[in-house]
């Protein structure tokens, strides 16, 4: 058996987002590049007791549902965080292709961006899935990032300033843990993955080596300190970390060190993973890496789907600087053949979507299938193999959109569907 080598990172920008030690700068254009906005979006406002929901009327559905959400996240998250607020401003996409056409962000947004917080006017933007459980994770997350916007603001805290001077890792693993919870399939997976490589990062290295990502590390950390000291805790050590620093708040909030602290987190996940990888094969014993250098940096190879014949594979990979590219291998040997199909070589595509998705050949292996996003819209274009022509693009329908705008509560049109730009530092979700 050969093994497929070459995982994305969380970066991808995150990896997963957007993010930098302090709430991340969205990034700026290019030079000689626009954002191409290809619809006018015509906003409502909806209104809840806690958020003014802003929306178009193909996902009027949606939204009514994620409006239930929201409240139910503020219900939530004002007792464990003790923070109230009147009304925050939520904005949502139908799908990825219009989020990335918004202007209330100003960078270019690509497809591993979820979902934004930016600071200025606690502004989440985020687009549907179609996937019930990710919107909510999503919104989830974001809502945390509202939450500790709005505790930063207070004149008794530390203000922006002393947010900017958190980690990453306290900030991100935050939202996440308190979005998803303590038990956590993926992250488990990481720190399984790390414990077996005796790659469990202190908190000082968590913090300082960009190799280790925030979100899932970060998690993990703060699901410790929730399970041994109580979710409020977690709150605590956040509000005192605004005014004093990391170290001093953990002294005086739960009475450690950040260095004990790091020793006892550590030594639980390997007395939690180490006896699960007993008399386990790994996957180097069993084969061999067919195709990527774990040595050259950015380089990323993922998403492989092997023909019916067993012959070829084909695979996302971004082997340059710039995109993520259709490659072609054989499957045998591993040697690329070609590479089908990109942004760069056919103006059609603005990007092939390669996060949730993965080409899909037909049963005589001379056809590709896969997912682009073209000119606002999520397309399956279909590609000959041999030729390296397209034969065939159908448009997909947005996930979020719906037909008729029925059942929706009384809502009123935004002032405008521009919105203000954004403040320098917004925080991304993937």
């Amino acid at each position: 058996m050969r093994r497929f080598a070459g995982v994305a990172t969380r970066s991808m920008k995150l990896v997963v987002l957007l993010a930098t030690a302090a709430p991340s700068v969205v990034e700026a254009q290019y030079f000689g590049r626009n954002k191409v906005q290809y619809q006018t979006f015509d906003f409502r406002v909806l209104s809840t007791q806690h958020y003014d929901l802003h929306y178009y009327p193909a996902e009027s559905l949606a939204t009514a549902d994620a409006a239930r959400m929201a409240e139910r996240w503020y219900g939530r998250l004002s007792g464990i965080m003790r923070q109230n607020f009147n009304k925050k401003p939520l904005v949502f996409y139908a799908d990825h292709p219009d989020f990335e056409q918004t202007n209330v962000i100003g960078g270019f947004i690509d497809q591993s961006t979820g979902g934004v917080t930016e600071s200025l006017r606690d502004r989440v933007v985020m687009p549907f899935t179609g996937i019930y459980a990710d919107n909510d994770h999503v919104l989830g997350h974001e809502m945390v990032h509202v939450f500790q916007y709005d505790i930063a603001s207070a004149p008794t805290s530390g203000g922006y300033q002393g947010m900017s001077q958190l980690p990453l890792w306290l900030i991100e693993g935050m939202a996440e843990y308190l979005s998803v919870g303590r038990q956590d399939p993926h992250t488990a997976m990481w720190m399984r993955d790390a414990a077996l490589r005796n790659d469990l990062p202190s908190i000082v290295k968590l913090t300082t080596d960009p190799r280790y990502f925030p979100y899932r590390y970060g998690q993990a950390l703060w699901a410790y300190i929730g399970g041994k000291w109580g979710d409020q805790a977690v709150s605590d050590v956040y509000r005192a970390s605004l005014r004093g620093g990391w170290d001093a708040a953990l002294r005086r909030v739960i009475g450690i060190s950040s260095d004990s602290l790091s020793k006892e987190w550590m030594s639980s996940l390997r007395s939690a993973y180490m006896p699960l990888m007993e008399g386990r094969t790994k996957p180097e014993d069993v084969g061999q890496t067919l195709i990527g250098n774990r040595k050259e940096p950015g380089e990323m190879y993922i998403a492989p789907a092997l023909s019916p014949d067993g012959k070829w594979v084909a695979f996302f990979a971004r082997r340059g600087l710039f995109t993520v590219d259709l490659f072609v291998a054989d499957a045998n040997t591993g040697k690329v053949l070609r590479k089908l199909t990109g942004p760069n070589a056919d103006p059609h595509f603005d990007a092939l979507s390669f996060i949730s998705a993965s080409g899909s050949w037909s049963p005589d292996a001379r056809k590709m299938a896969f997912i682009s996003f073209e000119q606002g819209d999520n397309r399956i274009s279909i590609f000959d193999v041999k030729s390296r022509s397209r034969e065939r693009s159908i448009a997909i329908k947005g996930v979020g959109r719906s037909t008729t705008p029925r059942g929706v509560p009384t809502a009123k049109r935004s002032r405008s569907a521009a919105w203000p730009a954004a403040s320098a530092t917004s925080i991304c979700s993937t």
